[in-house]
């Protein structure tokens, strides 16, 4: 068996959410890394639960002895995976750990939980993770395969974990043994451990990750502020607002420009209504008139002429076509990580205007959309 493609992260995570039933974990880690054409074998393992779930999952999966996680790595011969008692994310409200999940209160702080595990687990470039939603109560699968959606990347899976039947939610029941190992049904039926069926299901997911705003996926934003902002925010029409600090926001969101970047983008923008589509400056011939029109705003916007001396002096020429380009792109770069790409491309970029090739550019919102601009020096 050949391993899969994210097998060559160095950070290989299995996540799973459970309640009473830690068996979702080694039932898991079979389907992931013995019974598969292209195995993946975590480098370590997160078990998100209650407190009664942590209980169950140190004694039946973690215990030195008869934990059956030990059992089904010494058994199989995997290589070490890191899986211990600081791996167990016991679901908490801050001040006490929640036994159960019964109630709205408690459905949100497991929400949250989760949404920030997920989060943190994903904003690592260095990892690939499979969740798994077998485990717990629905709604915790439900959050788990949510916040995958919201932050999972192209290297990430999800998947539900399928046991076949009289075994599945069997108390005695791991994994499928290498040798027979008998354990009885209620009715007192005889089973044979390594006669049982454990396959994965692989769920397709959309990933949403590029559509949500860079605050988001780095801040500390609980799971239903998350979801509100984003949907907000795409569901809004573009506006952007200039305050008397010269500050720009999108749609209430602030935007971190530099300052030449943004004394550009309120150029494009105001050139564009002024004088419709701008033709980008031919490589050996810089746009003076760009020039003349530019400086005035990058200088309103530093407030400080010394600052500006430099890119002042580099512009004396005219624009080239390089400072032209280099601007488009890193505007646009941080508007798709603050905005997200979505609302970004739909209401914000600066664009290619014309057809391809005829070096047209205009930005995607119109002045009409934009208050605070009357006293940009245009």
């Amino acid at each position: 068996m050949s391993p899969e493609p994210n097998q060559n992260y160095t950070r290989r995570i299995l996540l799973a959410v459970s309640g009473l039933s830690p068996q979702i974990v080694t039932e898991t880690l079979y389907g992931l890394a013995i019974n598969r054409d292209k195995p993946f074998i975590p480098t370590e393992i997160h078990l998100i639960t209650t407190e009664e779930g942590a209980h169950r999952a140190r004694l039946n999966l973690l215990h030195q002895q008869d934990g059956y996680f030990h059992r089904l790595c010494q058994e199989y011969e995997l290589p070490s995976i890191t899986f211990g008692e600081s791996e167990i994310h016991t679901i908490s409200d801050g001040a006490a750990l929640l036994s159960d999940i019964r109630t709205e209160t408690d459905n949100e702080i497991a929400a949250d939980t989760i949404t920030a595990i997920v989060r943190q687990l994903c904003n690592d470039p260095k990892s690939a993770i499979h969740a798994s939603i077998a485990g717990g109560r629905k709604t915790m699968g439900y959050y788990l395969g949510y916040a995958m959606s919201l932050f999972g990347r192209t290297q990430d899976r999800l998947s539900h974990v399928l046991v076949q039947e009289h075994y599945e939610s069997h108390k005695e029941f791991f994994y499928p043994t290498l040798h027979s190992r008998v354990i009885h049904t209620r009715d007192n039926r005889p089973l044979d451990t390594k006669d049982a069926t454990v396959m994965l299901a692989d769920i397709p997911f959309l990933r949403l990750r590029e559509d949500i705003p860079e605050s988001l996926l780095l801040g500390e934003s609980g799971f239903a502020e998350i979801v509100n902002r984003t949907t907000r925010q795409q569901q809004q029409e573009p506006h952007l607002y200039l305050d008397q600090k010269r500050e720009l926001y999108a749609n209430e969101e602030r935007l971190d420009l530099p300052p030449i970047d943004m004394a550009f983008y309120l150029w494009v923008i105001m050139m564009s209504d002024r004088e419709g589509d701008l033709v980008k400056p031919h490589e050996l011939e810089p746009e003076q008139a760009y020039s003349e029109s530019f400086v005035p705003i990058y200088r309103w916007i530093y407030g400080d002429m010394d600052s500006t001396e430099r890119t002042e002096k580099s512009l004396q020429q005219g624009m080239s076509q390089n400072f032209f380009s280099e601007r488009v792109a890193r505007i646009n770069k941080r508007l798709r990580e603050q905005l997200g790409k979505k609302v970004a491309d739909s209401g914000y970029i600066i664009f290619m205007a014309g057809k391809r090739g005829s070096g047209q550019y205009r930005a995607k919102i119109d002045l009409s959309q934009c208050r605070g601009f009357d006293n940009v020096p245009l």
